[in-house]
């Protein structure tokens, strides 16, 4: 029976597979915001999608197309939001934001061990035909209480976060290109729409 265990079909070894392996990716998304109910009522859901683009180390780009458009761009500095309809670019330092962004840990890691600086990990029971893990946030201050990553044969394909409010949010990934070659840095340089208001905090 031990040996089943260490066939190497778990979460961990997933995700350090596919941190190693997978350099770039993108992928079309769909995310699921629900909020904690209230005494009395239903709890509420907000379903939006979009595109997710990435580069090990470092950069990232979430492209929101319904319900609104909204743009998320780590340049390897910066973290970038656009927001299309109030024309507004919000940039913050990269690496005070990424705790808000676990995504980002995920898909901008350099290896597992810079992702269990900031997360303590572990396997977790396989549910809906994926493998999983289990992350917890080291820092006490953090906006989350915890991550899990769901994978398929070894792709990423669910990303459940649980921010300090017990909001949650599941991002599903579908059409995942690995390594493809035409991802490069330069897709993640952000210019700030003419006309658009830039906030820096």
């Amino acid at each position: 029976a031990a040996c089943a265990l260490s066939a190497g079909a778990t979460g961990l070894n997933d995700l350090e597979s596919f941190i190693k392996g997978v350099k770039s990716g993108k992928a079309e998304f769909s995310q699921v915001v629900t909020a904690p109910a209230k005494e009395g009522q239903v709890a509420r859901s907000k379903v939006s999608s979009g595109t997710f683009e990435f580069l090990r180390p470092g950069r990232f780009k979430f492209t929101y197309k319904k319900p609104f458009e909204q743009t998320i761009v780590a340049d390897g500095q910066t973290l970038w939001l656009y927001d299309v309809d109030l024309n507004q670019v919000t940039g913050r330092k990269q690496a005070q934001a990424l705790g808000s962004t676990p995504a980002a840990l995920i898909a901008s890691s350099a290896d597992l061990k810079a992702l269990q600086v900031d997360f303590t990990l572990a396997d977790a029971a396989d549910k809906d035909g994926l493998q999983w893990v289990q992350g917890a946030p080291k820092a006490k201050e953090s906006q989350l209480q915890s991550v899990r990553v769901g994978f398929k044969q070894g792709q990423l394909a669910v990303l459940e976060i649980v921010d300090s409010f017990g909001q949650r949010s599941v991002l599903s990934f579908e059409r995942f290109e690995v390594n493809p070659a035409n991802l490069g840095a330069a897709q993640f340089n952000f210019v700030a729409p003419k006309g658009a208001s830039v906030i820096r905090p």
